[in-house]
Order: C-alpha cells, then sequence, then structure tokens
C-alpha cells in the first residue's frame, strides 16, 4: 500500500500562487505539513501592475487553517528581488526543499500581430523566471543534499495553440531545462520533474464554455504536484494534469536507420521515414549521449 505523501518539516517556495492553480498548489502542499513561501507579484494576466494582496490573503487562509506561511512579492524574472525572498525563508525557517516554479502570464496574439515585447515578456516571466527562481535555490538544495522542484510547462507548449507562439516556446523549453537540472542535481538528491496542467484560471477564461471551466478546478491538478514533489518522487516525469485526470507524457524516439554511401540522399530518407517513425520501436532516452550512440551503432551495423 502507498504511504501518505506528507511534507511535514518541509520549506515549499511556490510562485504565482495568489490565485488559481498556485493558490490550489500552495494550500495543498500546506495541508500536509509543509511551510510555504506564498510567492505573487499581484499583476494582472498580462504581468502589468502588483501587490503583495493576492499573496497575503493565501498566506492568510493558509495560517487560519493552522498551517505556516508567510507572503512574498516578488517578480521571479527580477533576480534581486527572487533572492531577497529566498534569504528571507532562509532567516524564517533555515531551508528550501521545495520549489514550484508556477507564476506565469499570458498576452496572446496570432504571430504575425505578435509584438516582440510581449514574446520576450511572456519568456522572461515563464522560462527565465523559473531559472531564476531555480538558481536561487538550488545551492541550498545541494548542499543539503535535499531537493524538489517542478516546472510548470503546458500541453499548449507540449503541442502548440493558436495565438500562443511566446507562451508555447517557453513552455517547451522547460522539457530541456528539466533534462539537464535533474542529470546535473541528481546525485545531491535534487528531483526535477514537470506539470503540464489544464485548469479554470485567470488565463484560461473566456476560451472555453463555463459548463467546461465548472469541471476544470484547479485543486483537481493539485494531486500530481504534490506526488511530483514527494519524498519519493521520480525524476525527469511529465505529468498532463486536469480535471481530475492524469496522464504520463514521454518524448520517445524511433529506431535510427543508417544510409550508406551514395544512398545518403533526402529520398533514401523519404522512402525509409515511415520505418523511422514505427510505433513498435519507440523508446526513451536519457541523455544525448545515448541518442548519439544510437545513431553510431546504427552506422556500425549497417
Amino acid at each position: 500500500m502507498t504511504s501518505m505523501i506528507r511534507f511535514d518539516g518541509r520549506v515549499a517556495i511556490v510562485t504565482g500562487a495568489g490565485n488559481g492553480l498556485g493558490r490550489a498548489h500552495a494550500l495543498g502542499l500546506a495541508a500536509r505539513g509543509a511551510r510555504v513561501v506564498v510567492n505573487d507579484l499581484g499583476g494582472d494576466g498580462r504581468g502589468d501592475g502588483g501587490s503583495v494582496g493576492p499573496a497575503e490573503a493565501v498566506a492568510e487562509e493558509i495560517r487560519a487553517n493552522g498551517g505556516q506561511a508567510i507572503a512574498d512579492g516578488a517578480d521571479v524574472s527580477d533576480p534581486a528581488a527572487v533572492q531577497a525572498m529566498v534569504d528571507r525563508t532562509m532567516a524564517e525557517w533555515g531551508r528550501v526543499d521545495i520549489l514550484l516554479n508556477n507564476a506565469g502570464i499570458t498576452r496572446d496574439a496570432s504571430f504575425g500581430k505578435m509584438a516582440l515585447e510581449d514574446f520576450r515578456k511572456v519568456v522572461d516571466v515563464h522560462l527565465t523566471g523559473s531559472m531564476i527562481c531555480t538558481r536561487a535555490v538550488w545551492n541550498i538544495m545541494r548542499d543539503q543534499e535535499y531537493g524538489r522542484v517542478l516546472l510548470t510547462s503546458s500541453t499548449s507548449g507540449l503541442y502548440g495553440a493558436f495565438a500562443q507562439a511566446h507562451y508555447a516556446a517557453a513552455k517547451s523549453a522547460m522539457l530541456g531545462l528539466m533534462n539537464v537540472l535533474q542529470i546535473e542535481g541528481g546525485h545531491h538528491n535534487i528531483r526535477v520533474n514537470m506539470l503540464a496542467p489544464w485548469a479554470a484560471t485567470r488565463l484560461t477564461a473566456g476560451l472555453l464554455p463555463q459548463e467546461m471551466l465548472d469541471r476544470m478546478r484547479p485543486e483537481l491538478v493539485t494531486p500530481a504536484v504534490l506526488y511530483l514533489l514527494g519524498e519519493d518522487a521520480p525524476e525527469r516525469v511529465i505529468i498532463g494534469a486536469g480535471s481530475g485526470s492524469f496522464s504520463r507524457i514521454q518524448l520517445v524516439e524511433g529506431a535510427a536507420i543508417h544510409l550508406a554511401g551514395d544512398q545518403c540522399t533526402p529520398e533514401a530518407l523519404a522512402a525509409r521515414f515511415d520505418e523511422m517513425s514505427a510505433a513498435e520501436h519507440l523508446h526513451t532516452v536519457t541523455d544525448t549521449f545515448e541518442q548519439n550512440r544510437a545513431l553510431l551503432a546504427a552506422a556500425e551495423q549497417a
């Protein structure tokens, strides 16, 4: 029987926790014993404005339920503000065990109409912000030989969505960041995973019929978060989550083929494309060197 997942004695930082998914995740961690830093800039869905009010409201909700929480209004794309948040956390509780990178914004526009400023801002908050926050706690986790990091991707990033080129680019980049962080942090008991949620939040308002949004409550995603941040969390796992349903998402590669001599042509590649794509040969790859070795092996066996 699976033991209950608890976070007693653990300290968690949750970014973008003043509303929606982040709020649900912060409440879920606190309910299972974690001390929580509720971070939220408090701006609108585009990232404009700012107020610590939303973060403080969630922190107070946790305290009212008997938990421990502090509110923080740092902009995740501001290294100095993030470092101040981490320093405050260390002064308050002496450790950081969990980082949930959840903060995000949207500035939807079709690609031909997308402003460069908006593209940069969305990438800055989602991708660079996740890097800044993770870097700020990385050495702490390494020195204490324990850390759990969760990156928030999106099905829009993994599969695409109209008018979200900037958002999709930032969210798909989480895959590469996760893989490298796990390679570098694994031997220090740092486990890094990724969530691809779909829920009714400020960022999805107006995109779907209300009856569908009613079934997509943020708290129905939180079980995946708690699993991926737990003591026995897996490594380099992507979970798709929404409406209380969950799936594992994997990047897979087909069998390598070798085109020898004068057969190394685009026409020969086109002729064997279905062979490369055969489902029975799909497999996961642990790192770039494993993929490189597969290509070399195909050449050697030709």
